[in-house]
């Protein structure tokens, strides 16, 4: 089977390898903006959704397209991708001593069939001081990612807990993953 990555995030072409298969990288260009009015999760799959099906055109009907879509979600709010540093600063104070969701959407799409699944895991900061925050965003890890922070990264030593998937946390939950390409594999049997 020939499977496509509709992403350009280096995390989850990383994830994705864990899984043994050959992909190729197409990134989907798709308008990101989300309806504050609607279910997040609905919005995220919608997402994800919109990334797979953006780029089925320009693939053969039998290539396997994945693509995901993950947002930081506190107290009902997204936290995106910080715009400016001040902004990572004021996420990164609101995560400190709190809890808040990672919710990511993985959309699996070959011809007509699609399935999306969303993953969510409660991750939980410890008390962060303000020197930490400027010294982190310092770093400029946090400029690209949801929530402004990494898992993988510096942010680790601010994670006093999960409850989850960590690899949701970082962009792609390979279990659900796996299970979900084991449904569009009709070389296996069970």
């Amino acid at each position: 089977m020939k499977y496509v990555l509709a992403s350009k995030s280096p995390r989850r072409k990383e994830l994705l390898e864990l899984l043994d298969i050959d992909f190729d990288i197409v990134s989907a260009d798709i308008d990101e903006t989300v309806n504050p009015s609607l279910p997040i999760v609905d919005e995220i799959s919608r997402l994800s959704y919109e990334k797979a099906f953006a780029v089925s055109d320009m693939l053969s009907s039998d290539t396997v397209i994945i693509s995901a879509d993950t947002v930081v979600e506190l107290d009902g709010k997204i936290l995106g991708k910080p715009d400016d540093k001040n902004d990572a600063l004021k996420m990164l104070k609101a995560l400190s001593d709190n809890t808040h969701n990672v919710i990511t959407c993985v959309t699996v799409m070959c011809g007509d069939k699609h399935l999306t699944e969303a993953v969510t895991t409660k991750v939980t900061f410890r008390k962060i001081s303000n020197t930490e925050i400027t010294d982190y965003i310092k770093t400029e890890e946090s400029m690209d990612k949801a929530g402004a922070y990494g898992i993988q990264g510096r942010a680790s030593k601010f994670v006093s807990h999960i409850d989850g998937d960590y690899f949701n946390v970082v962009g792609l939950p390979v279990c659900t993953l796996s299970l979900m390409l084991k449904q569009f594999d009709t070389t296996t049997e069970e």
